[in-house]
């Protein structure tokens, strides 16, 4: 795959705080910080000016309180900040060839081939233009060979900014930053080479490949060609973006909706796990039921951005109950979740209770050690279907 691509990231600013802002314009250039209410819960996101006292997200709310104690906290609307995400995608979707919703506030846009026709940077400035226009809110991004560089430099152009790479400039612009600035690099791994004083990217680069497979195996081969903006990965199509689901064929036809409810609930779970596992999101889920008689009906809802049991299990049950209306034998039943994005952690934070959060981290933790089938609810054990 040629290196002259032509890949623009797209990054909502803030983007929580942002659409917070915008309902609220009091809040303008205010330390605001999202998250728990509570000392047990976690930031999810903060503004700007928050930042300026050490507050991140996934901070403990209760380091958060004592390094800004006169931030203005928040406890957030996901169902809002979906609807502005979709929002978002549907404005820029119109403008290009190629797209792909990376997570609830980024966006790729492969322009390759484009430029001849149309300056690619000239485009990008209108399509961020636009979206600030439309939404009124703000967006930065980064133009540059692959998707890699090109989220760096949207990251160091943040807030509100614009900036392109060209080819011969990559190295350059990767050189001075800290290795904590490439995408994927873990803290772990940040620790790791900051002690062996691998600090720079330039250093970094400049490691041998045998030497990094040797103190990290295949990532380190992965990080070096980061280090050196070699990034092949393609930018995938949003309306191809990847759905998972599950369906259960009855022995037996059935006419027993609790025990349907029961089977539903367990599907669901099964499928939450999957979406944590590979840290996705969903926002749209189907119910297929088929009858004794073989129709088959679905019904679709969409649902803010989440990955957690409980407002997937509810509003599954809740399309369950619409679909079945003729009362007939029912033969199969079936979930699919799709709309995914990445991003679990970020979104799932604060949209339920810190303990539907927590029990699902300990639901997980168990279900890795002995399987997806060791955990369930007490409703769906003991199916005789």
């Amino acid at each position: 795959m040629s290196t002259d691509r032509q890949i623009i990231h797209m990054d909502q600013d803030a983007f929580f705080v942002s659409v917070e802002v915008r309902k609220n314009s009091q809040l303008t250039g205010k330390p605001v910080i999202i998250g728990s209410l509570s000392d047990r819960g976690v930031v999810t996101s903060c503004s700007y000016e928050a930042r300026k006292f050490g507050v991140h997200s996934a901070m403990p709310a209760r380091l958060a309180r004592q390094l800004c104690p006169h931030g203005i906290w928040i406890r957030g609307n996901m169902d809002e900040y979906s609807k502005a995400s979709h929002e978002i995608t549907e404005i820029i979707k119109q403008q290009v060839p190629l797209l792909e919703k990376a997570s609830i506030d980024e966006h790729y846009i492969d322009m390759t081939g484009m430029d001849k026709h149309y300056g690619t940077l000239k485009c990008a400035k209108e399509i961020r233009a636009n979206v600030i226009r439309e939404t009124g809110l703000p967006i930065s991004f980064g133009l540059s060979v692959n998707k890699t560089v090109s989220k760096m430099a949207t990251n160091e152009c943040k807030p509100n900014g614009e900036l392109s790479v060209a080819k011969t400039g990559v190295q350059p612009f990767l050189n001075p930053l800290s290795i904590r600035k490439i995408p994927g690099l873990g803290e772990k791994t940040f620790i790791k080479l900051s002690d062996m004083g691998i600090r720079r990217i330039h250093t970094l680069s400049e490691v041998s490949p045998e030497y990094m497979t040797s103190i990290l195996g295949k990532n380190g081969i992965w990080l070096l060609q980061k280090a050196k903006g070699i990034d092949e990965s393609p930018v995938i199509p949003y309306h191809e973006a990847k759905t998972i689901g599950t369906q259960s064929t009855f022995h037996q036809d059935s006419i027993d909706v609790d025990t349907i409810n029961h089977l539903l609930t367990s599907m669901v779970m099964e499928l939450a796990f999957e979406l944590r596992q590979n840290r996705k999101q969903t926002a749209c889920i189907t119910v297929t039921l088929r009858y004794s008689t073989f129709e088959t009906v679905t019904k679709q809802a969409k649902v803010p951005y989440t990955a957690l049991d409980r407002v997937l299990i509810v509003k599954t049950k809740e399309l369950f109950k619409q679909l079945y209306q003729k009362r007939l034998l029912i033969r199969l039943v079936g979930v699919r979740l799709s709309d995914l994005v990445s991003g679990f952690e970020q979104i799932d934070l604060y949209s339920e209770s810190e303990e539907q959060y927590s029990l699902c981290q300990a639901m997980d933790k168990i279900r890795r050690r002995f399987g997806p089938g060791s955990v369930k609810l007490a409703s769906s054990i003991d199916l005789n279907l």
